[in-house]
């Protein structure tokens, strides 16, 4: 077999041989198959070759053609709007940033969710969000800082996991009762095993390094259902990321939480036992089916004793998430406050006494 004749069904690179494993490994994703495992994941398909039709090939140039992209020198990021759109700063590290030229049409998504959240809303999300958090800097919750607020479209990559998860252990059922003066214990134990495909529908993980990952989870999910054919006029009035992440480079935030999704599966259909010993336990990603998506955020950056807080809102749903900057001047004042508060009522007590 010539193990070039096959592309990665996770992340489309080449397969080659390792005579260590005596498997196919990908050096980019580094999933590994067996020849077998590859001849039945192949069994029913030839390699296809990448083809462009028409309708494709024009709204790749159409792309090309009316996306600009700008360069912050600062932090590096890369930022796409439309050409009736100018960026001007850079919605991560808030610097200006300089027209750096086209895109090529491979950075165009195939889908797209436009906004729901209006800048409103987003911005009424904000303040009761940060209204909760007394210890903030005040600059946080200044005019100025929600102007920094960013309609931005995230690019994602969106899986469908095939999963072939196999498990086999021991589970135990103990049963105790009394009868007369005797206390007996009952203890049987069954072989558990399982094999299964499992599929794992619409894992998502953005392909921006510059945007915390956590964050984007956090402000899951999005609903599919709204999803669109990729159109400039969703550009209009926004900004989006240029990825910098490809697919090889997320899979393994993919594989993880396909792995754990499957285990969950597996698991649930075990039934109850008073106990389960593991034995064996696999859970191997077979194939990955992709899609190159952009997902609306609300997303916004401060900078606080040089650390770059992020704050986002889920442009669909309204879900919002991030982490407070911490005035540990305001919490020193308001702990000295307490401290002397305590002392003073101390020494009533005891004067009163």
């Amino acid at each position: 077999m010539d193990a070039s004749e096959y592309k990665c069904p996770n992340c489309n690179a080449e397969l080659k041989f390792d005579p260590a494993t005596q498997k196919l490994s990908c050096e980019y994703c580094m999933s590994a198959f067996t020849i077998d495992e590859i001849k039945a994941i192949y069994a029913d398909a030839e390699t296809v070759l990448d083809s462009v039709s028409p309708e494709e090939a024009k709204d790749k140039d159409e792309f090309e053609e009316h996306t600009n992209l700008y360069h912050c020198a600062s932090c590096g990021a890369d930022i796409m709007a439309d050409d009736r759109e100018t960026a001007t700063f850079c919605y991560y590290c808030h610097n200006p940033v300089i027209l750096s030229g086209k895109l090529t049409g491979e950075y165009r998504p195939s889908k797209v969710i436009g906004f729901h959240i209006t800048r409103e809303q987003a911005e009424d999300a904000f303040k009761k969000w940060v209204g909760k958090r007394m210890f903030v800097p005040k600059d946080f919750k200044s005019e100025q800082q929600l102007e920094k607020m960013t309609g931005l479209y995230v690019p994602f990559w969106v899986a469908d996991c095939d999963v072939q998860s196999d498990f086999s252990g021991i589970g135990k059922i103990v049963r105790s009762w009394t009868s007369g003066n005797y206390h007996y214990t009952e203890t049987k134990e069954f072989k558990v095993e399982r094999s299964a495909k499992v599929t794992t529908i619409g894992i998502p993980a953005d392909g921006e390094s510059k945007i915390d990952d956590l964050l984007m989870e956090s402000i899951e999910p999005y609903d599919y259902k709204e999803l669109q054919p990729f159109s400039m006029s969703y550009l209009s009035g926004f900004y989006a990321d240029k990825y910098d992440i490809d697919k090889a480079g997320v899979f393994p935030r993919i594989k993880e939480r396909a792995t754990k999704a499957s285990r969950d599966v597996i698991h649930q259909s075990i039934g109850k036992y008073s106990s389960i010993s593991t034995q064996r336990e696999s859970y191997n990603v077979q194939r990955t089916k992709w899609e190159y998506m952009m997902l609306p955020v609300w997303f916004m950056t401060f900078k606080y004793n040089d650390k770059i807080y992020e704050f986002a809102v889920n442009g669909q749903t309204g879900k919002l998430a991030g982490t407070p900057p911490l005035d540990k001047g305001k919490l020193k004042l308001f702990s000295t406050a307490i401290g002397l508060a305590v002392a003073v009522i101390g020494g009533i007590i005891l004067g009163g006494l």
